[in-house]
């Protein structure tokens, strides 16, 4: 047995005298020493190394005694960890109440060191003994409980409804319960092996006359390891036919070995009969499902999905007149620009092509990104993002890459190009259904909203193609992975708040891109100035970014602005 001491006294020449006493068995890693200078950290050694099996201690020392420390013992629960004492041939009445306190044995200064091996070879020994004996105890108490467990177990399988057929690691028959001796109208049939298990227990493909097949058995794949389920196996009595499901299972032990396979037969006579009348049921429901199908794709394509769902609903029909929900959502309005004057060119059939066209380009970028629709204007959408305001600045970027390559289509077919603006903001609203008794619609109602709206409408303004408010803004997961710029500031209509504008410019032109980079720092600290009334000083900082960028069209309006305003 290899033994790890603890050895608590205070002379720093006893560790000396210990480690050359037993330094072969400390080299044979028979013995392993630990030592500590007074009680308290004794403790502490027993508390980081709770494999310690004995202590080998002095009765004198500092901070905490031998004494001491024994009564500390006694409150451990170690059942083999023994203590021996050291301790001067005077201090008789110390010895006695350390054996008192549970001490095994005690040696006395100056020390034998012959002696002490013997000591320290008895008390190992001693402890082995006390292993040894808690090992055996303890397996017989397995022993009892697996016996019992497996009673329980017995009792627990004959309770079953389904029948229970467990057979070994060979493929013979080990235990069936009283449910599959039923089924099969026999119980074990010694040395049967799994190819003669079909046979002997007239187990049948269902529907035909052939045995079922070795290879197909949940039972005989659960003994290759693979759990399986099948319900085309027949038991034949005689002229009685009996359809079961089995579900098979293999049983590994703590080594992960095979042991045991175990399969369930479930009569499911009556599930056959019911499955004769559900597929003649269902049959006849499929057509009113598809009817009722393209009904509800027709509706979902008025009322989005997600609008009833808001509501606490599945489908249109149970939606009724003045439900309302309050949802903290980002807002997505886009425009097409000069439209009265791009459709006067077309006729009212090429309007109606146009702008089904276009949003059918737009739509899936809306949707792709966890939005959805709420509503067309003419040539404006309205789209609602109820998971993250990220969500609504993808889809928008999306949306104006999406225009780009629809424009290059347009120009194989040399017709102009076409471009939109897009304002989005974040915040509370209203969902809900309004109207009378013959007429529904579901709507939106919130100062959010009509905010939204009115950012699409600055884009013509500043000439930029998205702008969002400082309320989407500071909810984005990463506004740093954006190309953005501070664009100025808007008062809330009806109300004293003043809004922060930011254009995202992601979508531009790729040397647009780089030039709003560029000036962006320049470009805020020409806002800045405007709304600090330095309009001189506005008004050289946007000449500088129009001098680089003659297409900065927010720069054109600032100067022009300034120009106002210094006049």
């Amino acid at each position: 047995m290899r033994a790890k001491i603890l050895v608590v006294d205070d002379e720093p020449s006893f560790k000396s005298i210990i480690n050359q006493k037993f330094r072969k068995k400390i080299r044979k890693k028979d013995l392993q020493f630990i030592f500590a200078s007074n009680g308290l950290k004794a403790l502490e050694k027993l508390q980081s190394e709770p494999d310690i099996d004995m202590i080998l201690t002095d009765i004198t020392m500092p901070e905490m005694d031998g004494i001491t420390l024994l009564s500390t013992l006694c409150d451990i629960n170690h059942p083999t960890l023994k203590t021996v004492i050291i301790s001067a041939s005077s201090d008789l009445t110390l010895v006695r109440k350390a054996m008192n306190l549970g001490a095994f044995d005690f040696l006395t200064k100056p020390i034998n060191l012959d002696d002490l091996e013997i000591t320290i070879n008895k008390t190992i020994n001693h402890i082995q003994q006390l292993k040894d004996a808690l090992k055996q105890e303890h397996l017989i108490e397995a022993a009892q409980q697996l016996y019992e467990s497996e009673k329980r177990l017995e009792k627990f399988l004959e309770t079953l409804p389904v029948g229970v057929f467990v057979v070994d690691a060979d493929g013979k028959p080990f235990y069936t319960n009283q449910a599959a001796k039923n089924i099969f109208a026999k119980g074990i049939v010694a040395e049967t092996t799994p190819e003669q298990i079909p046979k002997i227990y007239q187990i049948y493909l269902a529907g035909t006359e052939e045995f079922y097949p070795v290879e197909q058995q949940p039972i005989f794949k659960a003994l290759k390891g693979e759990n399986s389920t099948v319900d085309n196996m027949e038991i034949r009595q005689g002229e009685k036919i009996i359809p079961v499901e089995v579900s098979a299972s293999p049983i590994f032990d703590d080594t992960g070995q095979l042991i045991y396979a175990i399969a369930t037969f479930q009569d499911i006579t009556e599930r056959k009969k019911a499955e004769a009348e559900r597929i003649q049921f269902t049959q006849q429901l499929e057509l009113k499902n598809i009817e009722l199908s393209k009904l509800n794709q027709s509706y979902s394509r008025f009322v989005p999905k997600q609008f009833l769902r808001f509501l606490g609903h599945e489908s249109i029909v149970e939606v009724s007149l003045g439900e309302s929900v309050q949802k903290k959502m980002s807002i997505l309005f886009s425009d097409i620009r000069a439209f009265t004057t791009l459709s006067e060119s077309m006729t009212l059939t090429e309007n109606f092509k146009f702008i089904n066209a276009y949003l059918s380009r737009m739509e899936p970028l809306i949707t792709a990104n966890y939005g959805f629709i709420d509503k067309y204007i003419g040539d404006a959408i309205m789209a609602l993002f109820g998971r993250c305001p990220d969500d609504a600045v993808q889809a928008a970027l999306g949306m104006l890459l999406e225009l780009n390559q629809y424009n290059i289509f347009r120009n194989k077919y040399q017709k102009s190009p076409i471009t939109i603006g897009i304002g989005i903001n974040t915040g509370s609203l209203m969902l809900g259904t309004v109207g009378g008794t013959n007429r529904m619609d579901t709507t939106v109602i919130s100062d959010a909203v009509n905010l939204a709206s009115r950012l699409q409408d600055l884009t013509k303004v500043y000439g930029a193609s998205l702008i969002i408010s400082q309320k989407t803004f500071i909810e984005l997961k990463d506004y740093t992975k954006y190309n953005y710029r501070f664009l100025g500031k808007v008062k809330v209509k009806g109300k004293k708040d003043v809004v922060s504008l930011f254009e995202f410019f992601d979508a531009d032109p790729p040397e647009i891109i780089e030039l709003k980079k560029q000036t962006k720092t320049l470009f805020e600290a020409g806002v800045i100035s405007y709304y600090s009334q330095q309009m001189e000083q506005a008004t050289q900082i946007f000449q500088e970014i129009i001098n680089l960028n003659h297409q900065d069209k927010a720069a054109y309006f600032y100067l022009d602005q300034s120009n106002r305003e210094s006049e």
